[in-house]
């Protein structure tokens, strides 16, 4: 998952302002600590006019005229319905099979075997991508470990993924791409692993997609966070650089709370862990950099 920059693709610019919210800065204020505080998101004064296009779709499609009656409904609402369908308009979910190679060549080429060190055949391993948007990173381990670790069938493998965003999970598990997604993917392996359905799209086989367990979360919630334990290797690429610096130490606690001793944690080209939280321990590969919790 990732946000948007300062103008999403539905943005025809800052004179465009016949459909907004027209969010004053108290109510801009208060929607950004509100959407903060449920979801870890954080936007600046930066993102106020894509704030505002989207607070303002919302608002017309419940039939809400005031933004303070409209944030009561996402304060209250019991269903939480309302409040996931804002956060599915939030964000922005742009992503490609293969992505970031290196990290998945440390995966296969280092890391694992790391893991694995002293554990007897059968035992499992357990690998999460937090933040999986579409699907296309948990997907892509997957090929990953089949093609590339030649221990995979050693070990009982769990893979899990999940997002804010209840759509692009719906998409993740249908597992269906077009071309943009898998343009850095081999042709003998979309080959192997897909099967295509017309001109402009193919699925994933169904044995990968009941592979992966996905699930509804949202990362800067302790509660929903505690269900995530013994993980030995995370993915949580290029999200927490969305959060302030408050909800990134937040979130980097709860995934090392969520690892197993030893355990890895990988984070997007751009972010450092160091900058985030003194808990882990930066390990220099020959392939990445990646943070290890230590053993108690």
């Amino acid at each position: 998952m990732s946000l948007p920059s300062d103008k999403g693709p539905l943005d025809k610019g800052p004179s465009d302002k016949g459909d907004t919210a027209g969010l004053n800065a108290a109510d801009y204020d208060a929607f950004c600590r509100f959407l903060r505080e449920r979801t870890g998101l954080s936007f600046t004064e930066a993102k106020r006019y894509f704030v505002d296009r989207r607070v303002s779709e919302r608002m017309a499609a419940v039939g809400v005229e005031h933004f303070r009656q409209y944030l009561n409904l996402l304060r209250y609402q019991a269903s939480g319905e309302e409040l996931q369908l804002l956060v599915n308009r939030m964000t922005v979910n742009e992503t490609y099979f293969f992505r970031e190679l290196y990290q998945l060549d440390c995966l296969v080429n280092e890391a694992l075997d790391e893991v694995v060190r002293g554990r007897a055949p059968g035992s499992r391993v357990r690998i999460w991508s937090a933040g999986c948007a579409t699907g296309e990173e948990p997907y892509s381990i997957a090929i990953t470990l089949l093609e590339r670790w030649s221990r995979v069938d050693e070990f009982e493998i769990e893979l899990y993924a999940s997002d804010i965003d209840s759509q692009v999970l719906a998409r993740a598990r249908e597992g269906v791409y077009e071309e943009r997604s898998l343009q850095a993917m081999p042709r003998d392996l979309i080959a192997k692993y897909f099967t295509r359905l017309d001109d402009r799209s193919w699925q994933i086989m169904e044995e990968l997609r009941d592979s992966i367990d996905f699930s509804l979360v949202n990362i800067a919630d302790p509660r929903q966070m505690a269900n995530f334990r013994g993980m030995d290797v995370i993915f949580c690429r290029n999200l927490l650089i969305y959060f302030d610096d408050l909800g990134r130490r937040e979130a980097a606690s709860m995934f090392y709370d969520a690892l197993s001793p030893n355990g890895f944690i990988c984070l997007g080209h751009s972010e450092s862990m160091s900058r985030m939280s003194s808990l882990f321990v930066p390990r220099r590969f020959p392939d990445a950099i990646l943070y290890q919790k230590p053993q108690s």
